[in-house]
């Protein structure tokens, strides 16, 4: 199911542009060609545009498109123009042809930065990047898109409704980035490159702590510590996780391996875990 706020924006952007003198327009310009493809004429831009609006109507989604950007190519310096180029970012996104429609939207905003459709613009950029985003077990490039495009949204519009919408999608983003360092982790650890996997669940711990692996980051932590022979900073960080997550399995599992050296969670002052504590948590 496509965003319903980019939906209703859409539909809001329709109702603002559509102007009354445009229904006495006649689509008939639009002909076709033998072998049954669109042939373009040149036509006064409200006949493309409201062709391209009653294409949008019937859900002829590419149809629509090539009749957006055909209000730009014949009438590239007119109002239509601005509006075509809104309207045809949608419909390629509708079409989940997200890589034309992040392209329309930033064409868009190069050329009218201080449009009133910019906010509609950048949301949709956005969500053009979150809905792509994928498993842990792929490649997180998008995700990182995505979530730069959020913020910014977030960043140049903090009151508005797609600001609000933003922040509540950028939670996935940060899940799904420290669930990638977790796997890329957990692969290290398996073949026992354990001063890469203690990077790995590092950065999840100090950049993702309000994520749901926080809590298996830190025992992963307790984990390569005691492989690695850092006995101190094995306890701090089960203390961490102890005080932090204290019903957690986690700290049932590295509270029982610590044990099983006589080993106790314990706090270590000179540790970057107890120096970043009241940070991080």
């Amino acid at each position: 199911m496509k965003n319903s706020l980019l939906i209703q924006g859409a539909f809001m952007i329709l109702r603002h542009f559509f102007l009354a003198t445009v229904v006495a327009f006649v689509v008939s310009a639009c002909g076709a060609s033998p072998d049954g493809s669109r042939v373009y004429v040149e036509r006064p831009v409200e006949v493309i545009y409201l062709s391209a609006l009653e294409e949008l109507e019937r859900r002829n989604f590419m149809v629509a498109s090539q009749e957006f950007d055909e209000v730009e190519r014949q009438h590239p310096y007119s109002l239509w123009a601005r509006r075509a180029m809104v309207m045809s970012a949608y419909t390629y996104y509708v079409q989940n042809k997200y890589d034309e429609a992040v392209a329309t939207g930033r064409r868009f905003l190069g050329l009218y930065p201080g449009n009133t459709q910019a906010p509609y613009i950048y949301y949709l950029i956005a969500i053009s990047y979150y809905e792509r985003i994928s498993d842990v077990k792929h490649d997180q490039r998008i995700t990182e898109m995505a979530q730069a495009t959020l913020l910014d949204v977030v960043r140049r519009y903090p009151d508005s409704d797609y600001a609000k919408d933003a922040l509540f999608k950028l939670d996935v983003t940060y899940s799904n980035l420290a669930g990638k360092e977790m796997d890329v982790g957990r692969y290290y650890l398996s073949r026992g490159d354990y001063a890469a996997a203690a990077s790995r669940f590092r950065n999840v711990v100090l950049n993702y702590n309000n994520t749901a692996h926080a809590a298996e980051a830190l025992h992963r932590l307790t984990e390569v510590y005691l492989s690695l022979g850092v006995v101190n900073e094995a306890q701090n960080a089960a203390a961490v996780l102890g005080y932090n997550f204290p019903d957690s399995p986690w700290y049932r599992d590295s509270y029982r391996i610590l044990r099983q050296r006589d080993l106790e969670p314990t706090e270590a002052e000179s540790s970057w875990l107890t120096r970043t504590f009241n940070k991080v948590f």
